[in-house]
């Protein structure tokens, strides 16, 4: 009997096509896809909700599937600092993966938007449990990681040849 049928049969249907379509899990097999769906929603915000706030508990990851959101750090004696704007495509909260799992920034809609909304302790908790599912997550966290910074090097790096404060928030 071929268990990767049933398997997908247990999980929202209409969730699962829509995690599987997106580049981010692309090449994830069937199981993955279905561990996934299990620890995911759809979730929706307003233009300028709060997503979450820095030094919260990091237990949630999303994937932006329309809209824009802003990261932003509060800085003493200046207020909240925009560091990066994501878009459709882009991921969102990393810090569920990393001790102390605490969030790093604040996220806020800057304008109506969809995402896919993972439960992030379940997902290290099947991580832990499926190394081969684990691997996959963190290399596609990773690539991320690598990305971002390579963009806040080059703006960073630019902004001392010109003189001027660096503008973050473009990718």
């Amino acid at each position: 009997m071929d268990t990767t049928a049933t398997e997908e049969a247990t999980a929202d249907p209409l969730l699962y096509a829509l995690i599987a379509e997106q580049p981010f899990f692309k090449g994830l097999n069937p199981q993955q896809l279905r561990l996934l769906t299990e620890s995911a929603m759809v979730m929706q915000f307003e233009t300028d909700q709060e997503i979450f706030q820095e030094g919260s508990p990091a237990n949630r990851f999303f994937l932006i599937l329309e809209g824009k959101v802003v990261l932003e750090t509060k800085v003493e004696e200046r207020g909240m600092l925009q560091i990066q704007t994501l878009e459709a495509g882009d991921d969102l909260g990393w810090s569920w993966l990393f001790p102390p799992y605490l969030l790093n920034v604040s996220a806020r809609a800057l304008m109506p938007t969809r995402t896919i909304f993972f439960y992030g302790t379940r997902l290290r908790e099947q991580s832990e449990q499926d190394n081969a599912f684990g691997y996959q997550l963190m290399q596609r966290v990773a690539a991320v990681l690598v990305q971002r910074l390579q963009a806040t090097q080059k703006r960073l790096t630019e902004s001392i040849s010109t003189n001027k404060l660096p503008d973050l928030t473009t990718s």
